[in-house]
């Protein structure tokens, strides 16, 4: 007879994947709604997701972590390697063509869950002291943090290297770092603006011009128009026509946001952002329940920071106050690679979860019991 220990079930966290339901339940009636071919690809992308995650929480993370550095250079290796061998996809550099199949990988992707991992790895063997990590152990971290920020910033991705960073950035400054630094950071940031601005490729320029002009981009114009046109309840499928009529622009993905209100309205706007809100609070206080446990605490922020990011730029840029700079809104917007690497991540984290007691990863506790 086959049996699952009843610890593993009593440490997962169910609600964790009871919020992220209606998340996927209600993207899916979206794209649907605006292209069927589309919501026939999301599903099974949902499928591999699924299947992805339930992979993810199997993996022994905790046993196997001395080869944590070496999965983290790996990627490294592979991020590299888009100079030599990337394919070029609307002006940009960022994938690899695996041969006979023709499919194609991107390595920034695969990097995310190892940047957080290495982090881990690394924050769980040097915790910070009391008054936060000095300058030789924040320089140590940031090295790592940095590397795959230059490489994946020349790829050009701009919106993936600031996602790296900021997430990097962000968990430390919740795990703890010393005021001091973060005083220099803020002040050498400050000095070398003008120069990271006119380092940027034109397109980034423009983005940000375009930003702070008067009058918005024609896409977040329409966007903005799909948002006010769904007023407090929001309208019917048919009358919907800012998707509908194809005025607003990638409605299934960059703008799925606007979208959402459209057909919902500002209470189902809200009720989205609360969502995400939650989600993301609920991460939060899994890292604050396991305070000692310093690599489900790393893993649990940095998941909290990605989705924050990712959910807060997305919506920003929809309404006109933030740069258009083609963020997803995690696990909402169409496609494979970004809902994928989100649950990879939701996986980890469950795993971690479920045998933070040091339970033993053999047959009696996946297979046959006693």
């Amino acid at each position: 007879m086959i049996a699952i220990d009843r610890r593993i079930l009593t440490h997962f966290d169910f609600l964790l994947l009871a919020m992220i339901l209606p998340l996927v339940i209600v993207s899916y009636i979206l794209i649907g709604e605006v292209n069927d071919r589309l919501a026939d690809k999301q599903a099974t992308y949902v499928i591999v997701g699924f299947i992805s995650f339930f992979l993810a929480f199997l993996v022994p993370i905790r046993k196997l972590s001395w080869s944590i550095p070496f999965f983290y250079w790996i990627n490294i290796a592979l991020l590299i390697s888009v100079e030599i061998f990337g394919t070029t996809k609307l002006g940009a550099q960022r994938w690899i063509e695996i041969p006979f199949i023709h499919f194609t990988l991107q390595p920034s992707e695969l990097m995310k869950p190892a940047f957080i991992l290495m982090l881990a790895h690394i924050i769980r063997h040097t915790p910070p002291p009391k008054d936060g990590y000095r300058f030789k152990s924040f320089a140590k971290i940031s090295f790592y943090i940095l590397l795959p920020f230059v490489i994946i910033l020349k790829q050009p991705d701009l919106g993936t290297a600031l996602v790296l960073l900021l997430t990097g950035y962000g968990m430390l400054f919740l795990i703890g770092v010393h005021y001091k630094i973060w005083l220099g950071i803020l002040l050498a940031i400050s000095i070398a603006s003008p120069v990271l601005y006119s380092s940027l490729h034109d397109y980034q320029r423009k983005r940000i011009t375009d930003f702070l002009s008067e009058k918005p981009s024609y896409h977040v114009q329409q966007s903005i128009i799909a948002i006010g046109s769904g007023g407090l309840a929001g309208k019917a499928k048919d009358e919907a026509t800012q998707a509908q009529l194809k005025f607003l622009p990638i409605a299934t993905s960059d703008f799925i946001f606007a979208y959402h209100v459209e057909r919902f309205g500002f209470w189902g706007a809200v009720g989205l952002i609360l969502l995400y809100l939650s989600l993301i609070l609920h991460l939060l206080s899994l890292s604050v329940m396991n305070k000692n446990d310093y690599f489900l605490k790393v893993v649990a922020i940095s998941l909290a920071m990605l989705i924050f990011i990712y959910a807060a730029v997305n919506v920003a840029m929809t309404i006109g106050l933030a740069p258009v700079v083609g963020l997803p809104l995690p696990m909402f917007s169409y496609g494979g690679s970004s809902f994928v690497t989100f649950m990879v991540l939701l996986g980890m984290l469950e795993n971690l979860l479920a045998f933070r007691f040091n339970f033993m990863y053999n047959f009696t506790s996946f297979g046959r019991g006693p």
